[in-house]
């Protein structure tokens, strides 16, 4: 952007007293700390490198009429200046992904974010008077409004204002491509617009009823049914229906889960960040030709595939939705039978992105979203450090030392993988049940069975058949009974 801002720090907090500010020990330099002016407090700080406008004017007229011209807002309530930049430079790339072309951001320092506007009165005529100059027709804002400050905040910058939560949800409705995923994103999206349902006057207080029911017929009759409450009963019906079908679905979605374990085949779930590399490290793992693309939740719909250790035993990998920082409840509700993928795996692949500024903030954001999905947390960890030719190596170090179980590799360039396959190849759970039988030589898919899905201690080819020792699944230990010797 052609304006600049200072950028120094502000606070709202009030100064400290005189009898404590008699007891702070200067040092010798005389230097007291980084002094503000009560304007540079107050001041909006505009967070540099948000712009996405692009250079080359020969496609600046295509951009504009694609995408919508946004501006972003959030409220500094915690943490450093470096981690409120870091949550607006994804909220950034959230609404690229979304297809919006940013135009500036903006910081607001406040202990809470104001309950009417949520930035504040004056900062909103602020905002608006950034919104006008930038010729902006949307207003991001950093966090879950409420719906009284959704339109308090509009009705003061005179643009549409949306929150973080709307942008995700937009972004998964525009990325779900199976049935299950549009019925999760549209319920997702449902739960969200309940308490927001809003209209402009009689529009909405109008009242229905009588005996034609307002063209609503049954269902709709009643002395004075206005029609927010129509639309609020339409969408409630709406919801128990997608419930519905999304129950049906779960229902497939355990039985192909009991075939797999019926069939005593280990079950790794691939969990992490969004655009960290989990797709990547599928194809890498399994040659699955999953979609691999750098953008913000490219995947939605779980991928199961089969894959083998370096000793030839399988087990199936699933590729499963990335998590971002405050992920909203909604979709954390209806992708709950994705999430039981993750529920239902022997193994956790945690994977974190090594380039990024804060992996470790990657960490604890997936953590806690793992911690809502019932027996997630009783599942072992292994934590893999992705994207090893682009990171520090310092980073690297320090994510080693924090994480016990990690290992580092380059899904891009297949650096580490090895390392990765003989871990997994160790932790893996292996089949618990010994035994011993003798199979004869028309058997041969059993002793093929035993072979794939456990392991194998002893074989012995006889006069009469395969004499087999080995560590099989509880199934399959119940279909080589009748072999036993």
């Amino acid at each position: 952007m052609t304006s600049t801002s200072p950028q120094s720090q502000f606070d709202d907090s009030d100064s400290d007293d005189f009898e404590a500010a008699a007891e702070v020990e200067f040092d010798d330099t005389g230097f007291d700390g980084d002094q503000l002016d009560l304007a540079d407090r107050q001041a909006l700080r505009r967070v540099q490198g948000l712009s996405t406008e692009l250079a080359d004017v020969s496609i600046v007229e295509y951009r504009q009429l694609r995408l919508e011209r946004v501006v972003l807002v959030g409220v500094w309530t915690e943490g450093t200046a470096a981690e409120a930049d870091g949550s607006m430079l994804e909220l950034r790339r959230l609404a690229e992904t979304a297809g919006a072309l940013v135009l500036d951001g903006f910081i607001q320092r406040r202990d809470k974010p104001d309950p009417a506007t949520y930035v504040g009165s004056g900062k909103a005529k602020e905002l608006r008077d950034a919104i006008v100059a930038e010729g902006a027709d949307t207003l991001i804002c950093d966090g879950e409004l409420t719906p009284s400050q959704l339109t308090k905040l509009e009705d003061v910058v005179k643009v549409k204002v949306i929150d973080r939560t709307a942008l995700i949800l937009d972004i998964f409705a525009q990325h779900a491509k199976s049935r299950e995923g549009k019925a999760q994103v549209e319920l997702a999206q449902m739960a969200y617009m309940m308490p927001r349902l809003r209209g402009w006057g009689a529009s909405m207080s109008r009242q229905g009823g009588g005996q034609a029911a307002g063209g609503v017929g049954i269902g709709g009759r009643g002395p004075g049914e206005t029609k927010i409450e129509t639309d609020r009963r339409r969408i409630r019906t709406k919801m128990a229906k997608l419930r519905a079908e999304l129950a049906q679905m779960g229902t497939a979605r355990e039985t192909q889960r009991q075939d797999r374990r019926r069939n005593a085949v280990p079950s790794v779930a691939i969990v992490g960040y969004t655009n960290a590399g989990k797709s990547s490290l599928l194809n890498r793992l399994t040659g699955a030709g999953v979609l691999v693309e750098n953008a913000l939740f490219a995947t939605l719909d779980p991928t199961v595939r089969r894959a083998t250790t370096p000793e030839g035993r399988e087990y199936t990998l699933t590729d499963t939705v990335g998590f971002v920082r405050h992920l909203p409840h909604q979709l954390v509700e209806a992708f709950r039978s994705t999430l039981e993928e993750i529920a239902g795996a022997d193994l956790i692949l945690h994977i974190v992105d090594g380039s990024d500024p804060d992996p470790e903030a990657q960490l604890v954001a997936v953590r806690a979203v793992l911690a809502e999905v019932e027996g997630a947390n009783d599942i072992p960890e292994i934590v893999v450090v992705n994207k090893a030719d682009a990171a520090d190596p310092y980073v690297l170090e320090r994510l080693v030392r924090r994480e016990p179980t990690a290992v580092v590799v380059s899904a891009r360039t297949g650096t580490g993988m090895n390392g990765l396959l003989a871990v997994l190849e160790h932790t893996i759970p292996r089949p618990d049940v010994e035994v011993g039988v003798l199979l004869p030589y028309d058997r041969g898919d059993l002793v093929s069975k035993v072979h794939q899905h456990g392991d194998v201690l002893t074989e012995e080819h006889t006069e009469t058949g395969t004499r087999l020792r080995a560590r099989v699944g509880q199934a399959l230990a119940a279909e080589l009974l009748a072999y036993a010797v």
